[in-house]
């Protein structure tokens, strides 16, 4: 047994990390576009293999499950981590480093965090082998189940992690999910968030003989214009965006057709509702003869919440004071949000720091992915313990 002295400690963490920071940048390098995720699906069902999990598989979705066996006497906990990227096939997924980040498409959400899925397991390894990162050597006090998942961002609408949750529901002990660029970040609270998909249809014509004739893409841009009119508060928080827009025929063509996706949030069900009504009054009131308008909700994510006084809230916070680093129990729009809709216990935690998610000049920060995974083998533990 190797002698666990705080010199051999972090040199293991140190190696930890350095080994899940390898295999995330291989995992970053696999495109995986929501309802896209096939490959990369394909690669962690092949490494849950090559681990010796137990009854490793794959779902009809393309979830990929693996169980990591413990005594067995105790209820299992589940800990997923999101497949899938915001960024379309096709778009380069160039790495470049510096001394203390490393810069890439997706690395941080959420290659990482599936990365993190495989940290956890060989860190728990080490501590069986008596090779301990937190505690003394132990044999696990329950099952641990892997899962990579499809469908967090974009359109995706949690459908994985429903599929997931629908699997397991009230048989295990919580719902652990990883983001790679949130450490310190204790989300137990699920924000509610409702999208829509808004068409603008003309009968559109030739730009110089039926000029005059209405645009579709002019209706949109202003709708677009009154949706953005809308008062929103700063408390409760909530938030409006226009994420994309489409249509049109030619740079002469008076566009037949236009639309946009519509993203909504807010911290209080009460208020997106409102604020929903609001938006499909404004569509509604745009018809008339030669313009009609179309509103459909192609997105709606559940809220729910843990209070702060949960053991598993607590737990989490305390796991991060004790490695020195400033806890924030927080809302946000996570896997998450299917579990603690259910009544489930659940929370999302994250395994570094960085910036730049969703667009091409992503990075994280290297530094402190060790402490991310030392929390989490911490949290992990406290849970299975407490089971």
């Amino acid at each position: 047994m190797m002698l666990r002295t705080p010199r051999n400690i972090q040199k293991m963490v140190t190696a930890l990390a350095e080994r899940v920071l390898d295999l995330a940048i291989a995992i970053q390098q696999i495109p995986a576009p929501a309802f896209g995720e096939g490959r990369r699906a394909e690669f962690v069902c092949e490494r849950f293999q090559a681990e010796g999990l137990s009854d490793v598989s794959m779902d009809a979705l393309g979830n990929v499950y693996g169980r990591l066996a413990g005594k067995g006497g105790r209820q299992s906990l589940v800990v997923s981590a999101h497949l899938d990227t915001v960024f379309p096939e096709g778009t380069p997924l160039d790495l470049h480093r510096e001394a203390d980040k490393v810069y890439g498409p997706g690395l941080g959400d959420n290659s990482v965090g599936v990365a993190g899925l495989f940290g956890l397991v060989w860190a728990l390894r080490q501590q069986a082998e008596g090779a301990d990162l937190h505690t003394g050597p132990h044999p696990l006090a329950g099952d641990v189940w892997l899962v990579g998942n499809v469908g967090e961002e974009g359109l995706g609408n949690l459908r994985g992690m429903t599929a997931v949750v629908d699997r397991f529901g009230e048989s295990v002990l919580a719902y652990i999910v990883l983001e790679g660029m949130a450490l310190g970040q204790v989300y137990h609270r699920g924000l509610s968030v409702q999208r829509y998909q808004i068409e603008a249809c003309t009968a559109g014509g030739h730009a110089w003989v039926d000029f005059g004739q209405p645009s579709a893409i002019h209706e949109l841009a202003g709708l677009i214009t009154r949706l953005y009119a809308l008062p929103l508060p700063n408390q409760p928080r909530t938030s409006m965006n226009v994420g994309v827009i489409s249509g049109g025929t030619s740079i002469n063509t008076i566009a037949a057709q236009a639309s946009c996706l519509v993203d909504l949030r807010s911290e209080d069900q009460l208020t997106l509702t409102n604020l929903a009504a609001q938006v499909e009054g404004l569509v509604e009131a745009g018809n008339r003869p030669g313009v009609q308008f179309s509103c459909e909700v192609v997105g709606a994510r559940p809220a729910g919440e843990l209070p702060l006084d949960h053991p598993l809230v607590r737990l989490a916070l305390h796991n991060l004071e004790v490695k020195g680093i400033r806890p924030l129990p927080n809302i946000g729009s996570t896997d998450a949000n299917v579990p603690l809709s259910r009544g489930l216990p659940a929370i999302c935690v994250g395994l570094t720091t960085g910036g730049g998610a969703h667009t091409l000049e992503e990075y994280i920060n290297t530094a402190p992915l060790g402490l991310g995974l030392s929390q989490l083998l911490a949290l992990v533990d406290g849970i299975l313990q407490a089971g």
